[in-house]
């Protein structure tokens, strides 16, 4: 007979277990995804705050999606099925892109893009180097394509973000392609493009004539 005080458990194999898992990691973010999509209209957070946290949240959804696309057949069978009321998470996903972007006045399609897959470099170059990739050849094509849509930004010239970055480019191509970055050098790495990236996004949320001058595409 089973006892009211015995757990249920939802999963009798490790398979099972690293299933739930997942699917609670994806609920989890879709929670997180709609916090932050309300705090934003509300003003509670400013672009600059927002649009990098929306991108990695976005980041890590489709990351999710790809590991339990075997166990929820769309994105709205998922909340239906674990009773989420979160339409603004759902709107922004639909979307792909951060508020900022779909709505932004100054820029368009084309730009709007190029804002999106600028911050995902910025994103996955930074975890690169949180993962301890400390080698040449993993890190200099990550930051080359890094920089180069950076520089698509006309304002960017004005940037230091940008001379810090490609001062970097330059030490690793004077590098060999096994050869390591010290600790020392990785931290400061790290510290230098994590400016640029909030360079760039305090660029968002400034004056009307500051995002017209940097979201220009280069003549």
């Amino acid at each position: 007979m089973l006892s009211l005080d015995e757990e249920v458990r939802l999963y009798t194999t490790n398979a099972e277990r690293e299933k739930y898992s997942l699917l609670a990691t994806l609920f989890g973010i879709i929670v997180a995804l709609d916090f932050l999509e309300r705090a934003y209209v509300r003003d509670s957070i400013t672009a600059a705050e927002y649009s990098p946290a929306c991108t990695r949240l976005l980041s890590q959804y489709m990351t999710m999606l790809k590991l339990v696309k075997d166990s929820i057949p769309s994105i709205e069978d998922f909340m239906t099925r674990f009773r989420l009321d979160t339409p603004a998470a759902l709107h922004r996903i639909k979307v792909g892109v951060p508020a900022t972007v779909e709505h932004s006045s100054e820029a368009g399609p084309e730009t709007g893009k190029w804002i999106a897959e600028t911050t995902q470099n910025f994103i996955t170059f930074m975890d690169a180097l949180k993962l301890r990739l400390r080698a040449k050849d993993q890190l200099h094509p990550i930051l080359q394509e890094l920089v180069t849509g950076y520089a698509r930004f006309k304002g960017s010239k004005e940037w230091e973000g940008r001379s810090r970055m490609v001062g970097w480019l330059i030490t690793l191509n004077g590098m060999k392609a096994s050869e390591e970055l010290t600790e020392e050098q990785s931290r400061q790495l790290l510290f230098d493009v994590d400016y640029a990236y909030a360079e760039f996004f305090r660029s968002l949320s400034g004056d009307k004539n500051d995002r017209d001058d940097a979201f220009r595409a280069p003549s």
